[in-house]
């Protein structure tokens, strides 16, 4: 291939005609980017050229580089050309199909041993659609030899390389003048020699690759034994100064004898061509004085083959003790475009007609060349397979039995990282995916690890299994198995009341938390004790819904709320009076309860049919802070057809209600039944952290639990007209012990007799800490931490009323605050009673898990304002 011209310049140069553009095809040709062969028959030599143009040729690659400079990826690219590689060996194995002289032109002077790979690659595919061929070319008037074959006659191939300046070393004169002796010329010229250590480089390559055999007739091409198939075109003169203005010299010289005559078209081509080629000629003639052989022109090269085409001799070129003849047919050029025309529909064109399914299939036999000819996709799958087992490694490294998902893609991370170290090329995204397949395979086949967390923060120890449905059994040998919830975390809880301890599991959902571990102790224990029932839904229906989103609009069945005026009290064996008793105790403008509702991920307003200017401030972002105003129960009515699926606190929607209440209030007793000089005699009490703290109020004017005393009383003094209360806020750790706080940094400790002096002032005023660490601490570097579990409040005989509004924040805002289904509750006089916190608190958004050593304990905290007492004025003796 000449410098900056095309291969099409040599057809010009074998028929001393202008057929091809000099600058080479035209740029809507080339747009293709894809095989292109055109024809040009030569009616003077009855010699047909087909001249193959695709990527691999300069100005096809250039275009389709252009084309894929549009943000395509590394892939597509990698599929791009190897869809063009397998047209541009389609293209070839048609021409090899159909000519008797092959012409390669290379645009060095050096072999390039990939076409090694690639006649081994057309020879493969050859064999593989030669069925499909022949049934093609079946009804064709042609020889039963060239219907076997599917080709007139195995090929011969010629090789063309261009002289690219490796010869500089030798003299101008032809000789070798690197070495020996430089007055002694050489029988053949530097170009020839180099002609026949080509010759030889490549016969050896071929036969050693057995692309060249001993019978012809089972080869793709062939080479002649005793003739040259190897030229190399002369290169471009060493001074290229001097060779454009020899070039315009013999212009002139041109004009100057042919002033009077205009030629034009070939002629004019073949005159110019002559004058610029006869300079050269004349110095390489007259410098073979020496006696060195005349090199031949590439059209003398090429007619030394073609002449066996065309007298009919053929091409004998089979070596070997027991040579066979090779067949050989020379057609008309009827037949020959017959036949042609036939191979070109199922090779190159696929179209619809009746070959459209031989087409279809030899495009399928184009997978056959991938282990041929993608080298890249090769060399890459076999680099990322034997990068596979490495990852797999590092992703079952230290791996447990079962793991969870935060677990698996760790390990898929780290597997990944290993992959990415060795593996290379177009796979490596395909076997990425392979990778991140096999391990989830393995995770999942018996290694996967049940995902819920207990309301603890606790994950389930159990690998992936499924709940037992109701008055269902489980059953551990089915896959998967059927189980509960159990993380072995264990600890040790006391009762509503707080007079038994028993170990209890660690809880997976809410009503084994705040309902179903204390319902234990009621025949035991708490049973027997006078309880206030908060307020819980009642169906109107048999299968009662739990309100959510997605639910429809069902028709509500409202009643009033189940105790919109006192909670009521039951104490087995007291009888009705008590109840009575305490209504008429209790004043109207106490008897309210409050659910503020706002917008929830459920949101459970929309499905009740409320607009969003009801929702309280925590829809808006805010904390639980500042509490608004909240609408009586006699102002609206609870549903009965949907429940609250949860506990309930201010986000919560109007008019729900949850199944059970985590909630409990009880009363141990009168007032006397607390001594202040023992304290609370209940199990688990660290010593001297059992007593109350005393709780004056004055009697004449409203004390606010929030405001302080009025008066200014001192240290240990009181007033005989002061009523005194009793308060104490009792902590729980996992392990059973308890403990009185009388503020959010200090535990009730009492020494002597006497019990508790320092007032519960202190620990009305602030936000009581939800979570404190425990003052009984393991060996361990853990920090066990007490939960705020319950209230005692002792209220005594006298005429003062205690309105009890526990609010709880557990955690960070916007955490919604939750709060007992009936607030504003009014204590009755002459009481001990304990108000037991719930053991865990939930949204509909998830649990509120307990702090971490990390996390800031004044987050999580019960509200100011949780007790405040009245004086009311005694009744007229009757």
């Amino acid at each position: 291939m000449l410098p900056g011209s095309p291969k099409e310049f040599l057809i010009n140069t074998l028929a001393d005609k202008h057929i091809y553009p000099l600058l080479g095809l035209d740029e809507t040709d080339n747009q293709n980017c894809g095989s292109l062969i055109q024809a040009y028959y030569s009616q003077e030599n009855r010699v047909l050229y087909l001249v193959l143009t695709s990527v691999c040729d300069n100005r096809q690659l250039l275009w389709a580089c252009e084309s894929l400079s549009t943000g395509i990826g590394h892939s597509e690219a990698q599929e791009f050309w190897k869809g063009a590689d397998k047209q541009h060996c389609l293209a070839l194995l048609y021409l090899y199909s159909l000519c008797h002289v092959l012409l390669l032109v290379h645009p060095t002077c050096c072999f390039d041993v990939t076409y090694d790979r690639l006649f081994c690659a057309l020879d493969a595919l050859r064999q593989k659609v030669l069925p499909l061929l022949r049934a093609a070319i079946m009804d064709s008037i042609i020889s039963k030899e060239w219907k076997v074959n599917c080709r007139p006659c195995p090929p011969r191939l010629l090789f063309v390389f261009q002289m690219n300046g490796a010869l500089r070393s030798y003299g101008g004169n032809g000789s070798d003048t690197s070495g020996g002796n430089a007055d002694k010329p050489k029988k053949h010229s530097p170009r020839r020699r180099l002609q026949h250590a080509l010759e030889d480089q490549i016969y050896r390559i071929f036969r050693k690759s057995r692309v060249l055999t001993n019978q012809s007739s089972n080869c793709l091409f062939t080479v002649p034994a005793n003739q040259a198939f190897v030229y190399v075109v002369p290169g471009p003169e060493e001074d290229p100064v001097a060779a454009v203005l020899g070039q315009l010299r013999s212009n002139c010289t041109l004009r100057e004898n042919d002033t009077n005559t205009s030629v034009s078209g070939p002629r004019r081509y073949q005159q110019m061509r002559y004058s610029a080629r006869q300079p050269s000629f004349n110095v390489e003639r007259s410098s073979l004085s020496g006696g060195q052989l005349v090199d031949c022109s590439l059209k003398e090269f090429l007619w030394q083959h073609v002449e066996l085409v065309l007298t009919k001799k053929g091409f004998d070129d089979s070596v070997g003790r027991n040579p066979q003849p090779s067949h050989f047919e020379l057609p008309t050029y009827s037949k020959w475009a017959q036949v042609a025309y036939r191979l070109h529909q199922v090779m190159i064109a696929n179209t619809e007609g009746e070959t459209a399914e031989l087409a279809v299939k030899v495009q399928s036999q184009l997978k056959f060349l991938e282990g041929f000819l993608d080298a890249d996709a090769k060399f890459s799958e076999n680099r990322c397979q034997k990068a596979l087992p490495l990852a797999h490694s590092a992703y079952q490294s230290n791996l447990p039995h079962n793991y969870t998902t935060t677990v698996h893609k760790n390990q898929l991370t780290q597997a990944l990282r290993i992959y990415s170290q060795h593996a290379r090329g177009v796979a490596f995204q395909r076997y990425a995916l392979q990778l991140h397949e096999d391990c989830y395979k393995f995770w999942s086949n018996g290694h996967q690890l049940c995902e819920e967390r207990s309301l603890t923060d606790q994950h389930c120890v159990h690998k992936f299994h499924l709940l037992p449905q109701p008055d269902e059994k489980p059953e551990m040998d089915r896959n998967p198995p059927i189980l509960n919830h159990n993380s072995r975390g264990r600890s040790t809880s006391s009762c509503n009341c707080g007079r038994k301890q028993a170990p209890r599991e660690d809880p997976f959902d809410i009503q084994a938390a705040n309902y179903d571990f204390y319902q234990m102790f009621e025949e035991k224990c708490c049973g027997k004790l006078e309880t206030v029932d908060f307020p819980v839904f009642q169906p109107s229906t048999p299968d009662p819904a739990p309100a959510c989103e997605e639910a429809p609009r069902l028709p509500e069945v409202v009643a009033p709320v189940p105790v919109p005026v006192p909670p009521s009290v039951s104490e087995p064996g007291s009888g009705p009076s008590e109840g009575e008793r305490l209504k008429e105790s209790i004043p109207a403008s106490h008897l309210v309860s409050h659910t503020p509702g706002e917008s929830t991920s459920l949101s459970l307003a929309l499905s009740l049919g409320q607009s969003t200017d009801s929702l309280g401030p925590y829809g808006d972002g805010g904390g639980g802070e500042g509490q608004e105003k909240r609408p009586s129960l006699v102002d609206r009515q609870a549903s009965t057809v949907e429940y609250l699926p949860g506990m309930l606190h201010s986000g919560c929607p109007k008019g729900l209600l949850p199944k059970f209440s985590s909630w409990s209030l009880v009363k141990l007793g009168p007032a006397k039944a607390y001594n202040t000089h023992t304290g609370l005699e209940q199990p688990g009490f660290l010593p001297g952290s059992s007593f109350l703290l005393p709780w004056d109020v004055p009697p004449t004017k409203p004390w606010w639990g929030s405001g302080g005393v009025q008066g200014g009383l001192g240290r240990g003094r009181r007033r005989d007209d002061v009523a005194r209360a009793f308060v104490g806020f009792e902590y729980e750790d996992s392990r059973g012990r308890r403990f009185l706080s009388s503020g959010p940094d200090k535990v009730v400790k009492v020494l002597g007799p006497g019990g508790a002096k320092e007032p519960a002032t202190r620990a009305l005023n602030t936000d009581m800490p939800l979570y404190i660490p425990s003052p009984a601490q393991g060996r361990g570097l853990k920090t066990h931490y007490a939960q705020l579990a319950r209230l005692y409040i002792v209220v005594p005989d006298a005429p003062l009323e205690i309105t009890l509004n526990p609010q709880v924040q557990p955690g960070p805002t916007p955490c919604p605050v939750f709060h007992p289904e009936q607030t504003e509750l009014v204590l009755p006089p002459d009481g001990l009673w304990v108000l037991r916190f719930p053991y865990s608190y939930v949204t509909d958004r998830g649990p509120c898990y307990p702090p971490k050593e990390n996390q800031p304990l004044a987050n999580y905290k019960v509200l100011r304002g949780i007790l405040r007492a009245n004086t009311v004025s005694p009744l007229p003796p009757q």
